[in-house]
């Protein structure tokens, strides 16, 4: 079979662009001939308030082979990258969708190609958690030229129907980002980040934005005893001042351990082994992939409770979810997660991680893409 995969790839580093390439060597491996179709330029800089988009020298990412054709700014080349699709002739064309910004040259695209090929939409997000008033029209827009939807929770089918009612989709979770490797000793990992090794370890982990409620968190932890401490790795979107004051008014700044800097693979192991557990204290939320790595490392999750979190955490009984999006509600359950069996919850992970790889994914993707 021909696929085509309109993505973002390497050089660009984040998590679309990783799960892009993932499914890209999973569906080659299956003797599918497939060709990667990426940015020219992704995004403008008013979107991009980060360092770069772009993968470091030093990062093990996945190189995929492109064609770099698609400039997200340069109307021109909408025209260019459907004529690059089409002359590879697919029978598939899986476009990766998290943005309305990307809208407009995904639905020129996808109504051209859907007359030749079944055209895949696979979305991370369905909205924005930022939203925009302009976001439902746009996405509507390029909802309605697609054959078929691959999402990985319910909350994102749910709200493709809501501006899609005729939409088929298929659900399967994320599959593991395993390209860290494996989980190293808890002690090694904590001296490796300079780290007190006696005191309970909660991670924040990823690029921080408003939406995913690190202040609650930072809030949460000043309402727990000195016997905790809290890692805070990733780079900052935006100005990282507002929580660099909020720490140090609380009542041990100490306690709160920053690595606000993009983290590089190689040291996402340290991370993840030295923590006993990963919080996500979001205000919004579909799905993270910051569940698959934590999976990856065994590693039992703490999360608020909205969009489709609860089903990648309290459903296979990896974790627990704080019932209210308050720093209150955070911190209790932060206590009764250590008043939990961790090894329960890492049983649970060790169990379920069994079925979400990129085979499985890749398999429910094709099967999916012949009903349509």
């Amino acid at each position: 079979m021909r696929i085509a995969i309109l993505s973002p790839f390497y050089p660009y580093r984040g998590g679309i662009a990783q799960f892009s390439a993932m499914l890209y060597n999973t569906l080659t491996e299956k003797g599918n001939i497939v060709k990667a179709f990426n940015f020219k330029k992704l995004y403008p800089d008013f979107l991009f308030p980060g360092k770069t988009q772009y993968v470091a020298k030093e990062d093990t990412a996945i190189v995929i082979e492109s064609d770099r054709c698609l400039n997200s700014v340069n109307a021109y080349s909408y025209a260019v990258t459907l004529k690059h699709i089409d002359n590879f002739c697919p029978d598939i064309l899986i476009i990766s969708y998290w943005m309305s910004f990307f809208a407009p040259e995904y639905a020129y695209i996808a109504h051209a190609m859907k007359k030749k090929c079944k055209v895949i939409a696979l979305v991370h997000n369905a909205i924005p958690h930022e939203p925009h008033l302009y976001d439902k029209p746009l996405a509507s827009l390029f909802f309605k030229q697609c054959s078929g939807f691959a999402v990985m929770t319910q909350k994102v089918a749910d709200d493709i129907h809501k501006l899609y009612p005729k939409a088929q989709c298929m659900i399967s979770p994320h599959p593991l980002y395993n390209q860290f490797g494996k989980r190293i000793d808890t002690s090694q990992a904590k001296k490796k980040l300079q780290i007190d090794s006696t005191k309970r370890t909660i991670l924040f982990f990823g690029l921080i934005r408003d939406y995913k409620g690190l202040d609650l968190l930072i809030e949460a932890v000043n309402q727990l005893d000195d016997n905790y401490q809290l890692l805070i790795a990733g780079e900052s979107y935006g100005s990282f001042d507002k929580y660099t004051a909020q720490i140090q008014a609380t009542r041990n700044p100490k306690k709160y351990k920053v690595f606000n800097r993009y983290i590089s693979d190689d040291e996402v192991p340290a991370f993840f082994s030295a923590a006993d557990v990963c919080i996500l204290p979001y205000r919004s939320a579909t799905q993270s992939g910051i569940t698959s790595i934590a999976y990856n490392f065994d590693l039992p999750l703490i999360a608020t409770n909205i969009g489709g979190l609860s089903e990648n955490i309290e459903k296979p009984g990896v974790g627990l979810m704080a019932p209210e999006i308050s720093s209150e509600s955070i911190a209790d359950t932060i206590r009764s997660f250590y008043e939990h069996d961790r090894n329960i919850f890492v049983s649970n992970i060790q169990k379920t991680k069994i079925e979400l790889t990129w085979d499985h994914f890749s398999n429910v993707l094709l099967s999916f893409a012949k009903t349509i």
